[in-house]
């Protein structure tokens, strides 16, 4: 491995804001970001990839790469659930299989978002479309999950049940302010862009540290929760993602020409979710654990995929 990505990745001061948060949580700091203020700061990190994806997307030439990459994000969002389900099956129930199987097939937006923080860090380029095929990529895992956990459990669902579940994965709030903001930036002409560029581009870094700050500390949280669960949640939770991540980084020059888009697609199918699903798991699987499918994606499969992960992936892409 190029070990001056692996640097560079390592001492990014977002990232070291990440392992301050870590290091908090475990020496029982009162440190905390309030809610309130967690909630905004992921909303505006979720406008501000999504304007400026907008703003790309709408200087961007057409090509087939953009069709590709849609397509090859629903079919991921698709096959992930459906291959994890049947290897928790091994270990957990139906409503905890299809819960993990819905977090891995859906995506990380923070991920995302610090992996575009990567890219920018190291230079490279990357389209602007990608920002639309990491929202298209929330919705199919949740409802993949859902089939399967109504196929295999003997608790049948009803078809309105699973319409209104559809619809919550749809009209999810990170979802439509994601798309939103995609569409709102692609409108906007380049001065508009300009007046508002101090808040969508000049302090995004800083508010990306401060957020990276607060999942350290949840992450710190968590992992005990996790370590009780055994050894097969610690292992899927990091394997499964080198496997997707390494696959995509792998097959994607067939059908990708630009690594900055390669890249993201591979932290695409790397990422679990850990506020999405959650949120709709509350509703769909109300038996499965969430100390469970919480932990996996946010204390383990995150903070591999910002630090040893991208640089693991970027690697693979450039060799």
């Amino acid at each position: 491995m190029d070990l001056h990505l692996l640097v560079d990745n390592l001492t990014n001061p977002a990232l070291l804001f990440f392992v301050l948060g870590l290091v908090t949580s475990q020496v029982k700091s009162d440190l905390e970001i309030p809610k309130n203020s967690s909630k905004f700061i992921s909303l505006y990190l979720l406008l501000a990839i999504g304007f400026k994806g907008g703003q790309e997307l709408a200087h961007s030439t057409y090509s087939t790469d953009i069709l590709n990459a849609v397509i090859a994000g629903i079919v991921l969002a698709l096959a992930v659930p459906l291959y994890t389900f049947f290897i928790l099956r091994l270990k957990f129930s139906v409503d905890n299989a299809g819960a993990i199987a819905a977090a891995y097939g859906s995506v990380s937006a923070v991920t995302f978002v610090t992996a575009v923080s990567f890219l920018e860090m190291e230079q490279i380029e990357f389209g602007g479309h990608m920002v639309a095929v990491m929202a298209l990529m929330e919705a199919p895992s949740i409802i993949i999950g859902v089939l399967l956990m109504r196929i295999y459990s003997n608790g049948k669902r009803s078809a309105r049940e699973l319409l209104g579940l559809v619809q919550h994965a749809v009209t999810n709030g990170s979802v439509l302010l994601i798309l939103g903001s995609l569409v709102i930036g692609f409108i906007a002409s380049d001065a508009q862009a300009e007046g508002i560029k101090p808040f969508t581009t000049d302090i995004f870094k800083g508010f990306l540290a401060v957020f990276l700050l607060d999942m350290g500390i949840t992450s710190g949280q968590k992992i005990g929760e996790l370590v009780k669960k055994g050894w097969f949640a610690l292992l899927f939770a990091i394997v499964v993602p080198i496997i997707n991540g390494v696959f995509i980084a792998k097959i994607s020059g067939l059908f990708l020409s630009n690594d900055g888009d390669r890249f993201l697609l591979t932290i695409l199918a790397a990422s679990a979710s850990y506020i999405a699903v959650p949120a709709a798991m509350r509703i769909a699987a109300p038996k499965a654990n969430p100390s469970l499918y919480l932990p996996m994606a946010l204390a383990i499969t995150f903070p591999f995929n910002i630090t040893l992960g991208m640089p693991l992936y970027m690697f693979i892409i450039q060799s």
